[in-house]
């Protein structure tokens, strides 16, 4: 377990980690997600002691980090996948963390192969691809066999089975009992691997709850109603808020009503129900609502491009 108290972190004036408070706790994949500029990295930093904090505190497993005597058997990470020396390779590059901490050799052939770099592991680590790089590191992170894994952007150059394999390798470890914490800017991997969110943006904490309770209470999706009385019950549930859209096989989205009041409405009028499903706005319609005003730099609106096209032609 991860456990962050008042985390803060300054540069001379500038608060990069502003009072940051969270739990990664056992048996989930916690998403850590913000802007770019929101102390992501940093707070990450922090955590395994390469960062002291300004104030607060944080601690993996009931220790600040560098109280551990064997700190890769309680938290493996993966912060940059190209800290690496590019001249030893991938073997010797795992032999010699493993070395540190007693691990066998076993083990390191063990997670080579979990990481799906046998036939390269002889290879110097300079001439490896971005994302044979990325499992390496991965392959790092596992060596001590840690109950706690925490990765940044661990999914960039992977192609898509190695995608694949990131998101089942995590969705296991969770499964096993062990913490997770993943920070990565690919919303659609996140939507399918988290559990739970933290979300900050500039150094704050602007959310801690589960995935399905973010983008529940986002709002904004509407109810899905299936129904073979749709001209009725639109006239129903008309209103001066409400907005209906229906198509012919019975199927009508409606905004503005919540699915326990459409319900009520039906069944008072005898009209008989389908389906009457709330849908979830996205996690990154959601991530973007909640971190419009965190994020640091603004790209420029659709419009204002547009004239700027126009004006260079």
């Amino acid at each position: 377990m991860i456990e962050a108290h008042e985390l803060t972190k300054r540069y001379g004036d500038k608060t990069v980690v502003d009072r940051l408070s969270f739990t990664v706790k056992p048996g989930e994949v916690t998403g850590f997600l913000g802007p770019n500029g929101a102390g992501k990295s940093t707070t990450m930093r922090m955590i395994v002691g390469l960062d002291a904090p300004t104030s607060g505190s944080v601690t993996v497993n009931g220790r600040p980090y560098d109280k551990h005597a064997a700190p890769l058997h309680e938290i493996g990470t993966l912060l940059d996948a190209k800290s690496v020396h590019p001249g030893r390779s991938a073997r010797n590059h795992l032999l010699a963390l493993a070395h540190t901490h007693g691990i066998s050799r076993s083990r390191v052939d063990e997670v080579i192969e979990i990481a799906g770099l046998t036939s390269v592991a002889g290879k110097r680590v300079g001439a490896f691809s971005l994302g044979m790089g990325q499992r390496l590191g991965i392959a790092a992170a596992l060596l001590g066999d840690p109950e706690i894994i925490m990765l940044d952007e661990p999914v960039n150059g992977l192609d898509p089975e190695g995608v694949l394999w990131v998101r089942q390798l995590l969705s296991g470890l969770a499964a096993e009992g062990r913490a997770v914490m993943l920070s990565s800017h690919l919303m659609s991997e996140m939507a399918l691997i988290a559990d739970h969110l933290v979300i900050i943006g500039r150094g704050r904490l602007l959310a801690d709850t589960s995935l399905e309770n973010f983008t529940r209470e986002a709002g904004g999706g509407g109810v899905k109603v299936v129904t073979d009385q749709t001209t009725r019950l639109r006239t129903l549930l008309g209103g001066p808020d409400v907005t209906i859209s229906s198509s012919s096989n019975g199927e009508m989205l409606v905004t503005g009503r919540e699915a326990r009041e459409i319900g009520t409405v039906a069944a008072a009028h005898g009209i008989p129900l389908y389906e009457l499903t709330p849908q979830a706005v996205s996690l990154e319609t959601a991530f973007m609502d909640l971190t419009r005003d965190a994020v640091e730099y603004q790209s420029a609106s659709n419009d204002h491009t547009d004239d700027i096209t126009r004006k260079a032609a």
